[in-house]
């Protein structure tokens, strides 16, 4: 990957309008969790200290294209003033000549953050003539919000077209450790995977099966495989296709990849019925509910981990959410930290993965935490970027 970043420009004095990611969870119109915002502060604070006229965008929920005070991004403005102690002006729309103006108004080093970008229908259409106005207030662009990099909207993608285009320090940190991934990654490497269903993540295993030296398979996915080789996983959530894991077992064995199951597992009657969960092997998990893995599994999935130089983190291997189904992704966890610890490199994927690493306390002890959902799971998956290749071709050749 070939882009420009903050680095290889002068930005004081300029107008600079930023793409951040401020997509963030609300609750009775106060901000419930304020880590997107927290991980834009360093390109912000910069922009700060250079002399930058700084214009904010972001995007908040799915109003549709319209319209709707639910979603407006006035309570982000007072938190940014807050955390940057530093006045950010909100504007209430994100195009025309209200924007243009107050973008000039703005004294070297100030802040803007003009209202969601979503509000019009033509953000999510990439409409050129809707990137030309956003651009209209601004010098320069800089993408930072690798949390939409994989969305082809205006402000993400197309706007690159009309101004010269950077990379923030987010997006850059974030490429940076993804690329340590699938960019001649040190061995052994292990992907720690999880999640509902394989079908969820064909892609990814096809896209790491040429890269990683195993997987170690946690969550409603490791039920799906187990069927597929003919256990019975009783009433387990599991994909009722089997075909796709019966297709990446065949290629992992091909390609001499060890794909790492449960051999024990945690059971209970029913998803709500915590208090019937038992230890139980495969033979034992009759009609009931695969909720976790057991400690058999999580205590060999530990010592393949911390053997690993190389580690992704992409999905609990359990209900993580209920005390009593933490223990798997706890127990990996602390093996991928262990490992860490000893010169690993570890990356967690967004989404729940990165919920998951918080809740139970090892996130700081990775080397990197995405903040992308879609967008590492789509880098993961091999696929372009809209956000990135927009950055790329405004490097040029």
């Amino acid at each position: 990957m070939k882009f420009k970043t903050l680095r290889d420009v002068d930005v004081r004095g300029k107008r600079v309008v930023v793409r951040e990611d401020l997509n963030v969870p609300m609750k009775d119109g106060a901000i419930a969790d304020q880590t997107r915002i927290t991980a834009a502060l360093q390109t912000l604070r910069y922009l700060h200290e250079q002399g930058a006229k700084t214009v904010i965008l972001s995007h908040l929920g799915r109003p549709a294209g319209k319209r709707n005070a639910k979603y407006s991004l006035r309570p982000v403005a007072a938190r940014l003033t807050e955390l940057l102690s530093a006045p950010v002006t909100f504007v209430d729309d994100c195009v025309g000549e209200a924007c243009v103006d107050a973008s000039h108004a703005l004294p070297d080093g100030g802040f803007a953050l003009f209202e969601n970008v979503r509000f019009h229908a033509e953000e999510e259409a990439d409409d050129p003539l809707f990137a030309r106005e956003l651009a209209a207030s601004g010098d320069l662009y800089v993408n930072d919000a690798f949390g939409t990099a994989h969305r082809s909207h205006a402000s993400t993608a197309g706007i690159a077209a009309d101004l010269p285009a950077y990379a923030g320090f987010l997006m850059e940190s974030e490429l940076a450790a993804l690329a340590r991934l699938t960019d001649n990654p040190v061995k052994p490497f292990i992907c720690a995977i999880g999640g509902a269903k394989v079908a969820d993540k064909v892609s990814v295993f096809a896209n790491l099966l040429a890269r990683v030296d195993g997987f170690v398979i946690g969550g409603g996915m490791a039920n799906t495989f187990l069927a597929a080789q003919g256990i019975d996983v009783g009433r387990s959530l599991r994909d009722a296709d089997l075909a796709p894991a019966t297709t990446i077992i065949a290629s992992a064995k091909a390609r001499g990849v060890t794909l790492h199951l449960p051999i024990d597992c945690v059971v209970a009657a029913a998803f709500d019925a915590d208090e019937t969960a038992v230890i139980a092997d495969l033979a034992g998990i009759g009609d009931g509910m695969i909720l976790d893995i057991g400690p058999k599994t999580a205590d060999a999935y530990g010592v393949t981990l911390r053997g690993a130089k190389t580690i992704v983190f992409n999905g609990p291997m359990g209900v993580y959410e209920k005390p009593a189904y933490q223990h798997g992704t706890r127990i990996v966890g602390e093996a991928i930290a262990a490992a860490t610890k000893a010169g690993a490199v570890s990356v967690v994927g967004g989404g729940d993965a990165a919920a998951a690493a918080h809740a139970l306390g090892f996130a700081a002890a990775m080397t990197h935490v995405s903040t992308g959902g879609g967008a590492t799971l789509e880098f993961l998956e091999g696929k372009t970027l809209p956000g990135v290749a927009a950055l790329e071709r405004a490097a040029g050749p």
